[in-house]
């Protein structure tokens, strides 16, 4: 139903509790996926509390703002960008916990991360009819929205992990590589009548990696590919960024659209 027809009908769009997926949103979202690689890594790493612990932690922060989320009444930038960062640091500490503490493997906790991202969302399609991405205003759809992003921002540690290291590609390589998946998923977009939905979730997931691959860059040692930069100082930073950019760039909601998934 068009915009149009909607208002002779006497209905208006409503406005959705996410922001719409715009180029700012991505620029934000690779680096809240930066930060959660050298968030996590501070908490489980340099301050030591181990992969466990640390998880515990992000997922009580994650829960809060979640929980802020479901029960505003509207879309609040700020709120929403810091559960997306709480998300993405727990996807750290839990990609890491699963493939280093279980001893699950690179393979075996992607493979498993992927089966967990293509239920949840094979649930969220089954109970409310349809997804989207910026369709985002009623509980259910909350909660399905942030438990897929969650796993997928958990999946794509393992996915950046297992490229950099088993692969033997480097930091650097390893987010080429992702940024060049990116690309071509950017191109679909444009250029093809693939779904949108599933070149949304598609991007989605291939950030959270370029994220894990520059984060490592920036603060692993120099004997292991990375700069030695400090945690502490370089999640300071990227939030800093984050922040700025947030209060730059418009941060508009998404709209409520009947259409089709």
């Amino acid at each position: 139903m068009r915009r149009g027809k909607m208002r002779d009908n006497g209905l208006e769009p409503t406005a959705s509790k996410v922001p719409a997926v715009t180029l700012g949103f991505w620029v934000i979202k690779i680096l809240a996926t930066t930060l959660g690689e050298t968030g996590g890594d501070t908490l489980s790493m340099t301050l030591n509390l181990g992969y466990l612990v640390s998880s515990a932690i992000f997922l009580a922060i994650l829960l809060a703002f979640v929980a802020g989320q479901v029960t505003a009444r509207r879309f609040h930038p700020f709120l929403y960008w810091a559960a997306i960062v709480a998300s993405t640091t727990a996807g750290t500490t839990m990609a890491d916990f699963a493939t280093r503490s279980l001893g699950i493997g690179y393979a075996g906790g992607s493979a498993l991360l992927l089966a967990c991202v293509l239920v949840s969302l094979a649930a969220w399609r089954r109970v409310l009819g349809r997804i989207d991405a910026d369709d985002i205003h009623s509980p259910k759809a909350e909660l399905f929205y942030w438990v897929t992003i969650t796993i997928s921002q958990t999946l794509g540690t393992a996915l950046g992990d297992w490229t950099a290291d088993t692969a033997s590609l480097g930091y650097i390589g390893a987010a080429l590589i992702f940024a060049g998946m990116l690309a071509v998923v950017a191109v679909l977009h444009f250029r093809t009548r693939v779904s949108k939905v599933v070149l949304f979730w598609a991007a989605f997931i291939l950030t959270r990696p370029l994220g894990a691959a520059v984060g490592d860059f920036l603060d692993k040692p120099l004997d292991h590919g990375g700069l030695a930069l400090s945690r502490p100082l370089a999640s300071a930073a990227l939030a800093v960024a984050i922040v700025v950019l947030i209060l730059v760039l418009p941060q508009r909601s998404g709209r409520h659209t009947p259409a089709e998934a």
